[in-house]
């Protein structure tokens, strides 16, 4: 195992980036399942038993048996934003004194960096063309991502969760965004750490052989199937994430606030960027198989 070529990996100033957020998203998931579940037990409690909420509210007066209404910004929350702007400040002054800026001298035309890779925020979908052809994977993919972030506060017909922290109000939408989220993140660690000379799959602690050559033989399905394995996942995929929605009485309520166009709408986006992404990503690392359907016009 080289641990000098692990150690030039992780410390080129490109990738520290990528090291704190992995690092951020850690302790913040932490941080908020961790007041999640207290807000939950503390829901519990209270539906089994409403007078407890005297006994867990911030009085205003010693006479008050009343929720607090409201929390004032000063002190409550302007401090806790004037800490956070100082750790932050002081952070950046350490990070811009211990590293250097990743740039680097003209483009040569004459010496082609190997492996070129895009800027940490942009490797994930350079993972991306991998599997996919680029109009989907740079065009298509990020559309439906920005199309999907903008339609999910109108596809959400649950008016529970909102101000706090909650697990069991909110499954759907937190492991809807939390999927996503986490496709997004492993394509850019595999993007960074994982993809060698010649965009190469390099196990980490494997030397980045720039002499390697790999003959990967591929395959498609046979075009004689046409859109059916297509339409038989959409179909499958959709019953399942239907059981997944309405498998609780607290999410078969939601979902019967739920119309017809908001439901349909998030099956589409569910199914094609939570499931069929990884999906067909899977499909190709295992079976090393490209497209599942091959027409005249486009392939997929």
């Amino acid at each position: 195992m080289d641990f000098g070529q692990i150690r030039e990996i992780l410390s080129a100033p490109d990738n520290v980036p990528i090291l704190g957020l992995l690092g951020g998203v850690a302790f913040f998931l932490w941080y908020g399942l961790r007041q999640a579940r207290a807000m939950d037990r503390l829901a519990v409690q209270l539906e089994a038993d409403p007078a407890l909420a005297k006994t867990h509210h911030r009085k205003t007066h010693p006479h008050d048996d009343a929720w607090e209404p409201e929390v004032l910004v000063w002190p409550h929350l302007l401090k806790v934003e004037f800490l956070a702007a100082i750790i932050v400040t002081v952070l950046l002054l350490v990070w811009s004194l211990a590293l250097n800026a990743p740039l680097e001298e003209p483009a040569n035309p004459n010496q082609t960096m190997n492996p070129a890779k895009a800027p940490w925020y942009f490797v994930g979908l350079q993972e991306l063309l991998v599997y996919f052809d680029p109009w989907f994977a740079g065009v298509v993919l990020p559309l439906l991502i920005v199309i999907g972030l903008m339609l999910f506060p109108y596809l959400d017909a649950s008016p529970l969760g909102t101000g706090y922290y909650t697990l069991r109000q909110r499954k759907v939408v937190l492991v809807s965004f939390g999927a996503g989220f986490a496709i997004w993140l492993a394509a850019i660690v595999v993007g960074t750490f994982i993809r060698g000379p010649g965009w190469m799959w390099f196990w980490p602690g494997e030397t980045w052989d720039h002499t390697r050559q790999v003959f990967e033989k591929t395959r498609d399905l046979p075009a004689a199937l046409g859109p059916v394995p297509v339409i038989a996942f959409y179909l499958l995929a959709g019953w399942l994430i239907h059981k997944f929605v309405t498998r609780t009485e607290l999410d078969r309520r939601i979902y019967a606030r739920t119309s017809r166009l908001q439901y349909l709408t998030f099956q589409f986006f569910a199914i094609t960027l939570l499931i069929g992404v990884p999906l067909k990503i899977f499909l190709r690392l295992a079976f090393r198989i490209k497209y599942v359907w091959v027409t005249p016009w486009f392939n997929l």
